[in-house]
C-alpha cells in the first residue's frame, strides 16, 4: 500500500475504479433518490399493542400439530410422577418441553443448545414454549431424566398414527452373523 500517495484519501485507489461517463442526451436529476418514497421503517418504534404469536404461526402449522398432540392426546402421567417429591426451583413444564422437543426432532433440530436458540429465533419454537426458552442445561436434563417416559411418548404416538392410518405396523429383523469369506484379514477391516 502506498501511504505516500494524497490521492488516496477515501477507501479505494482510485486508479482501481473505472470511471463511466454519463451520456450527454440523457437528463441527469441530481435530487432524484431524495424524491423516492419508501416503506416506512422505524426500528426503535414502540408498539402500543405487542403482536401475537398466534397470528404469527399459520393454521395449518406442524407446531399447532404438535401443540395439540401434547396437550390433549399424550399420557403424560409418567412425567408428573417424576415431579411428585422433587425440591428446589420449580421446573418447566412438561408439555412445554415435549412440544419443543418432538417438534425439534420432527424438524432435524436435536442438539439442546440449537433447541435453546431456536425458542428465541424460531417463531414456531416460541410458539410452542409459549415465549419461555429454557436453556440447553434444562432441556439436557429433562432428555436424560425421563428418557424411559419419552420412549414411552413415541410409542404412543405411533399407536396414534396407526390408529388414523398413516403408518403401518410390522417387525424388522436385522441378522449380525460373521461369516469368513476369502479376503485378506489386513484388507478387511470391521
Amino acid at each position: 500500500m502506498d501511504t505516500g500517495s494524497s490521492a488516496q484519501d477515501g477507501l479505494f485507489d482510485e486508479s482501481l475504479v473505472e470511471r463511466v461517463e454519463q451520456p450527454s442526451d440523457v437528463p441527469m436529476d441530481a435530487n432524484a433518490g431524495a424524491r423516492k418514497r419508501f416503506k416506512a421503517f422505524e426500528p426503535d418504534a414502540v408498539m402500543l399493542v405487542p403482536p401475537s404469536l398466534e397470528e404469527w404461526l399459520p393454521q395449518g402449522h406442524l407446531a399447532r400439530f404438535i401443540g395439540e398432540l401434547v396437550d390433549g392426546e399424550l399420557d403424560l402421567t409418567r412425567f408428573h410422577a417424576s415431579y411428585a417429591k422433587a425440591k428446589g426451583q420449580p421446573p418447566y413444564d412438561p408439555r412445554l418441553m415435549l412440544r419443543i422437543l418432538l417438534y425439534g426432532y420432527c424438524v432435524g433440530v436435536r442438539s439442546s443448545r440449537e433447541l435453546e436458540k431456536a425458542c428465541t429465533d424460531v417463531v414456531a419454537f416460541r410458539w410452542l414454549a409459549a415465549q419461555q426458552a429454557p436453556d440447553f442445561r434444562s432441556i439436557a436434563r429433562f432428555r436424560e431424566r425421563h428418557l424411559a417416559a419419552l420412549a414411552n411418548v413415541f410409542l404412543q404416538a405411533l399407536e396414534l398414527c396407526r390408529a388414523a392410518g398413516m403408518v403401518s405396523l410390522g417387525h424388522v429383523a436385522l441378522d449380525g452373523t460373521k461369516v469368513r469369506a476369502n479376503a485378506s484379514r489386513h484388507k478387511a477391516m470391521s
